[in-house]
């Protein structure tokens, strides 16, 4: 079984089309649980992120398997695989896992260095965990993105390269002025309540701006996250929250407009814009952030007088002309570092049930030879037949550690993948035990990352 990725971002999609493919809460749950049904795939994971839509699967076949991911993904995204295919990107195996390693350090960024992609890895781990479709490769796998990720945040200076996308784009509203000088004293609304539009709230309350206003569909969200924003010790700015129907009328009072749901269609129009600015065009100035993907504000707004709107599409442009940090390079040895010991520890444990069977085979071995010798000398007593056992186990033992430990050196170099095989055919083992080992280890896992899951949640 090997690691397939298949997927559409910011370097490769023009935004129009990240734009209609990006995948509702729906979508990605049936796209995770026909991905498994697939033939070729025994796991699957999708991340997604405000400028990127990745499918990953263990495959134990490539063409088809680009084949059968492509469409599905096509086919829950609503772009039609014709119009899809030529901004897709396939990685497999190690530039896979290179890949990801790459995405979680942020290097594959918008904003080169942002650490909210973290949460989004997080994320995607905790639903093919939640929904069964992430088995033991893609959790080793995710997991050790997040710490490759932390690793280059915590080694390097990559911070200073990388900002939040909320931050980025508050500072192409701000238009070269500080944020904080721009932002203070003015009222914002922020609609959404999810983890962009919390740090979007968090981010404005410490720029001073005089009250926020939050609008979700659930009330309940809307009111914890400006419990937060009010909560001692914290930015004690006056904040809000209003149900969704709420939002034209905030409009007519707010400066700032922030918004990042997970509506499909339009959160706010060019008319709702228009008419909360007033009737005299240009009476009024009023600042749209859009972090949505599909977006929520109208792209028409552009054309209003008075009306600055900064969407995906502009922080794209903006961010290409953004330098990148010396620390960079450092990142990228960090991560071809990572994606070598990860392939060297996946080969390695690919050859463990092969070991794991040749011992038992062996030690079925000294139990038949010692229940024989038993038959033929009826006079031994305890005393001897325990040593004469121990000693038969000390020499299998002795004879099978170098070439055991050697073989598993050798199956995490490059290429090792067929020491298993070898030990199979020399040894004439039972492929049916080698699977049931497998099958054991898969199980116990599948365990370890249910109790993980678990515990996370009472965290």
């Amino acid at each position: 079984m090997s690691l397939l990725v298949i997927g559409l971002s910011h370097r490769s999609a023009p935004v129009s089309v990240l734009d209609r493919a990006s995948l509702s809460p729906d979508s990605r749950i049936k796209l995770l649980q026909d991905g498994l049904a697939a033939e070729p795939a025994t796991e699957a994971a999708v991340l997604t992120t405000c400028n990127r839509v990745e499918l990953y699967a263990d495959v134990d076949k490539f063409h088809a398997g680009v084949a059968e991911l492509s469409t599905l993904l096509a086919r829950h995204s609503g772009v039609g695989l014709d119009e899809l295919t030529p901004y897709l990107y396939v990685h497999y195996e190690d530039r896979a896992v290179h890949h990801l390693f790459t995405v979680a350090c942020g290097l594959d960024s918008m904003v080169v260095g942002e650490g909210q992609i973290l949460g989004q890895i997080k994320d995607a781990l905790a639903s093919g965990q939640e929904l069964h479709t992430a088995g033991r490769l893609l959790n080793d796998l995710f997991q050790q993105a997040l710490r490759v990720g932390k690793r280059a945040h915590s080694e390097t200076g990559i911070d200073r390269a990388g900002q939040s996308l909320v931050t980025f784009g508050l500072e192409q509203l701000a238009a070269g002025a500080d944020v904080g000088t721009w932002a203070g004293g003015r009222r914002a609304l922020v609609i959404g309540a999810g983890s962009m539009s919390s740090l979007a709230a968090a981010t404005l309350a410490r720029a001073g701006v005089a009250e926020i206003v939050v609008a979700n569909r659930t009330a309940s969200r809307a009111e914890r996250l400006v419990a937060i924003l009010g909560e001692p010790g914290g930015t004690g700015v006056k904040a809000r929250a209003v149900g969704m129907g709420a939002v034209d009328a905030e409009l007519t009072r707010a400066d700032i407009v922030v918004s990042c749901t997970g509506a499909t269609g339009l959160v706010l129009t060019a008319d709702a814009v228009g008419a909360a600015m007033g009737p005299v065009p240009g009476d009024r100035e009023i600042a749209l952030l859009d972090l949505a993907m599909p977006r929520d504000i109208d792209a028409a707004v552009h054309r209003l007088g008075g009306a600055r709107l900064i969407d995906i599409e502009s922080l794209a442009d903006a961010s290409a002309d953004a330098p990148m940090a010396a620390d960079v390079d450092e990142v990228k040895r960090i991560v071809a570092d990572e994606v070598a010991a990860f392939g060297a520890a996946q080969r390695a444990a690919h050859i463990t049930p092969t070991v794991v069977a040749l011992r038992a085979m062996a030690a079925d071995v000294v139990t038949n030879e010692i229940t024989r010798l038993e038959g033929r000398l009826p006079g031994l007593d305890e005393r001897q037949r325990a040593e004469i056992t121990q000693t038969v186990r000390r020499v299998v033992d002795k004879l099978l550690h170098a070439p055991t430990v050697r073989v598993k050196q050798l199956a995490g170099e490059p290429g090792g993948a067929g020491y298993a095989d070898a030990l199979r055919e020399l040894f004439d083992l039972d492929p049916q035990t080698v699977a049931a080992v497998s099958r054991a280890d898969r199980s116990e896992a599948a365990d370890r990352n249910a109790v993980d899951l678990k515990n996370r949640g009472r965290v």
